[in-house]
């Protein structure tokens, strides 16, 4: 049975947001082609037309039992949400609806889209994100939710939210990631020519302005990182790459990435040793070689902090969702 995503389409959805689901979800197949995911999307209100935010509607082919049968929900923003965004409350149509979902459905939003979520009280006691711009608004309305502005998505098990608008990317490919691996939502990310990985925790909103147009950028040195992970990367040496100082390609690099050379740096071999945990039968010590961790303990420790749980229970449990599925 392919896994089965019901996308919520309010009144005022985003075209971009509502079809991220699909586009993602949609794409994911198996090295033979098998698609993965069905997804489908539905309404609060029978079969019909849903206004969006542009000059156009859309139809839903689906009404809210649609709901009843999915195992992951995704909330997509709207600028409609009416009481949901001023005074925290579901309408009773849009809790009629929400109650149709059943017990350990995934819950998934999209940008303020949490603000549903949270009005159904799954995000109280919880982390959560949302668009930079609504964060101060939604801590305020929903003091019950550990908001975090500054990520771009939060996975918290069976409820997941992301940031705005292309944050929707990133967190669709975290979940085809978590379900069937790097190289599935790697393949997607290919077919969909978007980025195969940012992380959850790197940074939504970067307040600093970017550096001015004609000036030179961090890419060069970026690729050329990733081309020798294996091998000892030190900052001055993807600095020379750029032909900047230290200082300046550190502040540069901050800018366009959100985050500094060296966490980058450990993302990036953390996404590897994923790789070859999953594809491959090579010992720790030699995923953490290839890696560029150097050492198994180094590895164990970043894959930790990163994943929660060791190297060897990160592949045995990736291992066994393969054979399961």
């Amino acid at each position: 049975m392919r896994h089965r995503v019901v996308v919520l389409a309010l009144d005022g959805v985003i075209p971009f947001e509502l079809g991220i689901p699909q586009r993602i979800f949609g794409r994911a197949q198996t090295g033979t082609g098998e698609k993965l995911y069905t997804v489908v999307t539905c309404s609060v209100r029978p079969p019909g037309p849903v206004r969006t935010d542009a000059d156009f509607s859309i139809m839903a082919e689906h009404g809210p039992e649609a709901l009843a049968t999915a195992d992951t929900v995704v909330v997509p923003a709207s600028y409609e949400l009416g009481p949901v965004h001023e005074e925290g409350r579901l309408t009773g149509e849009l809790a009629a609806a929400l109650g149709l979902v059943r017990p350990g459905t995934r819950m998934v939003s999209i940008c303020t889209g949490g603000y549903v979520l949270a009005a159904a009280g799954l995000l109280d006691g919880r982390p959560a994100t949302t668009h930079w711009s609504s964060a101060d608004h939604f801590q305020r309305l929903f003091p019950k939710i550990r908001v975090d502005p500054d990520v771009l998505f939060i996975d918290d098990g069976d409820v997941l939210t992301s940031a705005g608008v292309a944050a929707g990317i990133d967190l669709c490919l975290h979940i085809v990631r978590r379900d069937h691996g790097t190289a599935v939502a790697n393949d997607v990310a290919r077919r969909t020519v978007v980025p195969p990985h940012r992380d959850g925790g790197q940074a939504q909103f970067i307040r600093r302005p970017l550096p001015e147009a004609g000036l030179a950028t961090t890419t060069t040195a970026r690729a050329w990182a990733l081309s020798r992970l294996e091998q000892p990367i030190l900052l001055r040496d993807m600095a020379r790459q750029e032909s900047m100082s230290v200082r300046t390609f550190t502040r540069r690099f901050r800018e366009e990435v959100g985050i500094s050379p060296g966490q980058w740096l450990a993302q990036q071999r953390v996404e590897r040793a994923r790789q070859l945990l999953e594809s491959t039968d090579l010992s720790v010590d030699q995923v953490a070689r290839d890696a560029g961790f150097g050492t198994a303990t180094s590895l164990r420790q970043h894959v930790q902090a990163a994943l929660g749980v060791s190297p060897t229970v990160y592949r045995r449990t990736f291992r066994s969702a393969s054979t399961r599925r």
